[in-house]
């Protein structure tokens, strides 16, 4: 045993010692003195990334580069997968560093950068989303973007566009001048509001129906995959209900909601919601969690329970400020900004489960526990298990349901965590203030 323990330690120290070598031989670029999580991330690429500033702008000018601006965010799990297919790697790092002057943007740090050039993308007639990768003339005027790219793809768009920059290059500047005049138009666009003007029940009841056409009857939330849960959309829900007492308006209501907390996307264990499903039944998750998103459920959830007195609405918003205070909060009261979708490099892994764990962990609860969360044994997702609850499962007794969430987090803590994005955001911490006073307003517990 002891020959076993020294063994290790030595192994333990050539770790360390080859991941400094690999630092030492790693230069890092201009992100590695900045604050953001994200940009942090990006740090010992071989890209010679720039944060945005004055300093990446006058060089592209200086130069007559166009600029890459990349934009994502440390939850991200595209960006994660670009980074390690494209920015990781020296092939790719060579024909950036050489035609671009190349930033690195986290939107959530610079939401004013990224709501100008996610503007361009919509322009371009492309779907906005992250990462997002835009080109610009070294004047900064869009005239190309997209989002995630992977290796061999990514080359030829860096070539094609250093070609045309350099070879056409009115056709350029033409393009990012109708680009920019586009985002411009939108951003002075407004609407002129009448003050004295009343909302009559018809605007309301037109609101409504717009609505209820783009309502998933069968499984709840709006449209098809992937689904968002869209908070905003059903508090408004709830306001019209009560006014107006349609109730069409309450059964769209409880159908998401209720789907929502029985889905994967909600965390059946561990309390909190997912930023969005990959698909229309809400099962699977694009698995990072997001405080913005966490705190308008709670006031959602909290809002839906004073008109319907659903036990399970209760539930969903104690679990989910556990789940806030328990991972996302600071020691100053301070709530951060994000878990990630990864851990180990593989998205989901510190969530989903496999079926010889269960049983093994949950020994004579198992054929009780597989009902009750709709377990397969080849599993729901790549293998793996999701947890969801089954609709028509037997009724369980709240105290077991506890033990088996206790159990199995106690379990899951024994994995390797999720990055957490430490960032604190005064919005996003509004919208959870707001929240606490939501759930206490609703169910009046001091602690909230």
């Amino acid at each position: 045993m002891r020959n076993l323990i020294l063994f290790l330690f030595v192994v333990s120290l050539s770790c360390k010692a080859q991941n400094k070598e690999k630092m030492n031989n790693s230069y890092p670029n201009k992100l590695h003195e900045e604050t953001s999580p994200y940009l942090l991330q990006h740090a010992y690429n071989p890209v010679q990334w720039y944060p945005w500033g004055k300093e990446a702008l006058d060089k592209a000018k200086n130069e007559d580069k166009p600029i890459l601006v990349s934009i994502g965010y440390a939850a991200c799990h595209w960006c994660h997968v670009m980074e390690q297919e494209c920015f990781e790697d020296e092939e790719v790092a060579e024909v950036m560093n050489k035609y671009f002057v190349c930033i690195k943007v986290d939107r959530e740090e610079r939401p004013d950068v990224d709501d100008v050039y996610m503007s361009a993308i919509h322009l371009m007639g492309q779907q906005g989303g992250w990462p997002l990768n835009v080109f610009l003339t070294p004047d900064q005027k869009p005239f190309y973007g997209g989002t995630y790219f992977p290796k061999k793809k990514w080359i030829n768009v860096l070539e094609q566009l250093n070609s045309f920059f350099k070879e056409q290059r009115q056709k350029v500047e033409t393009t990012a001048y109708q680009i920019a005049e586009g985002i411009n138009n939108s951003q002075d666009f407004s609407i002129e509001i009448d003050e004295k003007a009343e909302i009559t029940t018809d605007d309301l009841f037109i609101a409504f129906k717009n609505i209820e056409k783009r309502f998933d009857a069968k499984n709840g939330g709006m449209g098809n995959a992937p689904k968002f849960p869209m908070p905003s959309i059903y508090n408004y829900l709830l306001y019209y209900y009560a006014s107006q007492k349609n109730e069409k308006a309450l059964i769209i209501i409880d159908k998401t909601l209720e789907k929502m907390a029985f889905g994967g996307i909600y965390d059946q264990i561990g309390g909190g919601f997912a930023r969005y499903s990959v698909d229309a039944q809400w099962l699977v998750p694009h698995f990072e969690k997001m405080l913005y998103d966490n705190a308008q459920l709670i006031s959602l959830y909290s809002n839906a329970y004073q008109v319907t007195k659903n036990p399970l609405y209760k539930t969903i918003v104690f679990e989910t400020i556990n789940f806030c205070e328990r991972e996302l909060m600071g020691n100053n009261g301070n709530f951060f900004s994000s878990l990630d979708a990864d851990s180990e490099g593989e998205e989901g892994k510190f969530y989903v489960w496999n079926y010889e764990e269960l049983k093994q962990i949950l020994n004579n609860d198992f054929d009780l526990f597989c009902n009750y969360y709709n377990i397969a044994t080849n599993g729901n997702w790549e293998g793996t298990i999701i947890l969801e609850r089954n609709e028509n499962a037997p009724i369980v007794s709240e105290e077991k349901i506890t033990e088996w969430k206790k159990i199995l987090l106690k379990e899951r803590t024994k994995r390797i965590r999720p990055g957490l994005d430490d960032k604190t955001l005064t919005g996003w911490n509004g919208l959870m203030l707001k929240a606490l006073c939501d759930a206490y307003k609703t169910f009046g517990n001091k602690h909230h």
